[in-house]
């Protein structure tokens, strides 16, 4: 099994009686996009410092690409491109002469760093603003240009601290789109840190919520799910004519079915078609195929079959109105 490119174990942050960052525990696999959920004073960023080197942790370790980033942090920024959420360049100079001179701060000679900068422009949509001092961009062309500037070094890793911070919604939407679409192309691994639930649910193959210095629980969408419904982790929403009470005793005697609750129809739509039933039903494994022969085998007619999920910002709100602990899913 191949190992994961950052591993956090038992990551800990005091600065006096205040604990920033409290035990933490967290692996992200080559290649995926993790999103590191929370609001602001979650302890997001100090944990990024800790992984970049530039803060060490009172306990516990941070290891990326297998370096320990405590006892080797020029090794790691080596590897790592980090984009902090108010990124600087030098105003007075163009976007190609920026990435040019952080590339060959990076010791990449000159010929290939004009390369790789006038490449990287036209991967984050500024060819046309090249020759454009950044003073003159725009906040969404500046993310743009700090992506290009994270990627010239081609790191195995990148660190993105907030990075629709500011943004308009269209900049947002092109940004999350590009960032996934270069996550793709370059095989990168990429850690997104963010208090946006929406955007954070568009791009990233898993999620961790994090409250208060500590990672109250990390998966995928539908693990999220699951373990914030219990035992009745998944849903299937159909819509059937033809339906009978027979029917509904049949659903409800399945093994592995929790609930069948009829659902409200849509108004226009009870009009339009009245022998429609829409039906909802839950289980602890995925039951669609169940629900589908048993329709069909009663002589309804299985019109619609939709899988339910929560979505992010659900189970972010219901943790927090019910003040529980969700648990830690890897």
């Amino acid at each position: 099994m191949e190992s994961p490119v950052i591993e956090l174990s038992g990551l800990t942050k005091r600065y006096g009686e205040f604990t920033a960052v409290s035990g933490l525990d967290l692996t992200i696999r080559r290649g995926e996009i993790f999103g590191l959920l929370g609001p602001n004073g979650a302890g997001k960023t100090t944990t990024i410092l800790m992984m970049l080197g530039l803060a060490e942790p009172s306990s516990g370790r941070a290891t990326v690409c297998g370096i320990d980033a405590t006892r080797n942090p020029i090794e790691v920024k080596r590897r790592v491109g980090y984009m902090p959420d108010d990124i600087g360049f030098y105003e007075d100079r163009t976007g190609l002469d920026n990435l040019i001179y952080t590339a060959m701060l990076n010791r990449v000679p000159e010929a290939e760093a004009r390369r790789r900068a006038v490449h990287l422009l036209d991967k984050v949509g500024l060819s046309a603003a090249a020759d454009k001092k950044t003073g003159a961009y725009s906040r969404g062309m500046r993310q743009r240009l700090g992506l290009a500037d994270v990627l010239i070094k081609r790191p195995e890793v990148v660190i993105l601290d907030e990075p629709t911070l500011g943004i308009d919604p269209e900049g947002v939407r092109e940004l999350l789109t590009l960032i996934r679409e270069l996550s793709r192309d370059e095989g990168l691994t990429v850690l997104l840190s963010s208090h946006h639930l929406h955007q954070v649910q568009q791009i990233c193959d898993r999620v961790g919520l994090f409250v208060g210095g500590k990672l109250i629980a990390s998966g995928d969408l539908a693990a999220l799910s699951q373990l914030l419904d219990g035992e009745a982790a998944y849903a299937v929403e159909a819509d059937v004519a033809g339906w009978s009470d027979a029917l509904h005793e049949t659903l409800r005697g399945l093994a592995r079915v929790t609930s069948v609750v009829l659902t409200e129809p849509d108004a226009l739509d009870a009009a339009a078609r009245p022998d429609i039933v829409t039906v909802r039903v839950s289980g602890t494994d995925d039951v669609s195929a169940e629900l589908a022969a048993s329709v069909v085998g009663s002589g309804a007619s299985l019109l619609g079959l939709r899988p339910l999920r929560y979505g992010l910002d659900e189970i972010y709100h219901r943790y927090f109105e019910g003040g529980g602990n969700l648990g830690q899913l890897h």
